[in-house]
């Protein structure tokens, strides 16, 4: 197994130096070179195992053997096993043929938890084993930021640094990351947007430079194949739960950064019967728009009651066009950089192509509120707004309602407070392990929108 830049001129890599680096060098994302796939024979075999012995199965091809496979298996133990359901991603029937896949039962509340809670214990063994200290930039939207600080925190050889827009995140996003404490803990505020942060983070990783010799930067945003490489897996669960894969499921996934609906788009690849994938964003509709009507072009980000969905430019995108494109890198290149300058398009044929896959709809903040009241009443059940956002569009986008329609539920509605009280509804109390939220001392320095601010900052604190 080699990972392969999609712009095409970085070197091949192996599973370790993919997950110790992020951006390749010349600015692409990593992907691997081939994908392993599986029968419908081998995928029906794993029907009842639980989580952490079907994640293996999965992820292991993708480690190709670099970490022996009785570590393997333990470090993926071990990240599951403190989610406060036993299922670790539990299924929720709303109505006939419509669930919700719960991915909020890790320690900060949100999807970000699968994945990063394995790349911290990764990331532990690789360092330990190999005697490095690496520094891990990460930009977050509201839940990557407390997930990576919950996941990578304990590791001795790691100092971590989380850029968030300031004033653009939930007071309860905010609050658990930056009351984590730790001498290897930096929370940076930038006074800007999310795809600020998150352009801060790509400039740092193509110019390292500004870091002493005996350190790189690590990434935990999405661009960290190890994060795809962690979502694939429940994908597969959610389907061998539903009768698959003897029959197809469809999947409605609120997504800004495409991350978590490009490791939906692998497990089909990779074998899985999948139907139908939608894209469900909000005001931020840069991904709809070119699923709807062939146009990707940049707009103002606006703020909205799904901050985690807030992002203009989806980076993981550039993973699919590598595909799109038949994996011509110079395709991908002029697409994805051209976007600066002016609207791209899809040539017909490509567009019909990830239409026959992909449908996408934009839902508003207002929409967003009915939405979480209207579950509430149909059955009892709190989402929240991103989880709204995902069961209209699955609601509005379904083909074909023979097909179960599985939203992913991707954050604990006790997050967004706001949204939830806008829908007339009480906002549920913090769980147990959480109940002083409020109560701890706070710890993040504000930054101006500037890259040399930013990087001198890591540097005075490395």
């Amino acid at each position: 197994m080699r990972y392969i830049s999609t712009r095409g001129l970085a070197p091949a890599c192996n599973f370790e130096q993919v997950l110790l680096t992020g951006l390749a060098p010349d600015g692409g994302l990593y992907v691997p070179e081939t994908l392993p796939e599986f029968s419908r024979q081998e995928i029906a075999s794993w029907s009842g195992l639980p989580y952490d012995q079907l994640a293996f199965r999965i992820i292991k091809p993708f480690v190709n053997g670099e970490i022996p496979d009785d570590v393997l298996q333990s470090l993926i133990s071990d990240s599951y096993k403190d989610f406060s359901h036993p299922a670790v991603a539990p299924l929720r029937m709303l109505g006939v043929n419509e669930w919700v896949l719960e991915l909020y039962c890790g320690p900060t509340l949100a999807f970000k938890d699968f994945a990063l809670q394995l790349l911290g214990r990764l990331l532990d063994y690789v360092l330990i084993r190999d005697n490095k200290k690496v520094a891990v930039l990460g930009a977050t939207s509201g839940d990557t930021g407390s997930a990576a600080l919950e996941g990578c925190r304990h590791c001795k050889n790691i100092d971590l640094f989380i850029l968030h827009p300031y004033q653009r995140v939930s007071e309860v996003q905010r609050r658990q990351m930056t009351t984590v404490p730790g001498d290897n803990v930096h929370n940076i505020a930038v006074r800007g947007n999310f795809d600020d942060c998150q352009r801060i983070v790509k400039t740092a990783f193509g110019d390292q430079s500004f870091l002493p010799s005996d350190r790189q930067l690590v990434a935990v945003n999405s661009i960290n194949w190890a994060r795809i490489m962690a979502q694939i897996v429940y994908y597969f669960y959610a389907s061998l739960n539903l009768g698959g894969p003897l029959r197809p499921v469809s999947f409605s996934v609120p997504t800004g950064n495409f991350g978590d609906i490009y490791a939906g788009y692998l497990a089909r690849a990779m074998g899985l019967p999948v139907k139908q994938l939608i894209i469900a964003t909000n005001k931020n509709d840069i991904l709809h728009r070119l699923i709807s009507n062939n146009e990707y072009s940049l707009g103002e980000l606006e703020p909205t009651l799904s901050p985690s969905m807030d992002i203009m430019v989806s980076s993981n995108f550039e993973r699919y066009l590598f595909d799109l494109f038949d994996r011509d890198a110079d395709a991908v290149t002029a697409f994805v950089t051209g976007l600066d300058k002016a609207p791209q398009h899809l040539d017909d044929i490509r567009w019909k192509k990830a239409r026959e896959l992909f449908s996408s709809l934009g839902v508003d903040d207002k929409t967003t509120c009915e939405m979480i009241a209207e579950v509430y009443k149909e059955t009892g059940f709190l989402i929240d707004p991103h989880t709204a956002v995902g069961i209209k569009a699955a609601r509005v986008c379904n083909q074909d309602t023979s097909v179960p329609m599985i939203t992913l539920a991707t954050a604990h509605p006790v997050k967004f407070a706001d949204a939830v009280t806008k829908a007339g509804l009480e906002n549920p109390d913090l769980p147990a392990h959480m109940q002083d939220l409020f109560e701890r001392e706070e710890r993040y320095d504000i930054l101006d929108n500037d890259i040399g601010e930013v990087t001198r900052f890591l540097r005075k604190h490395l």
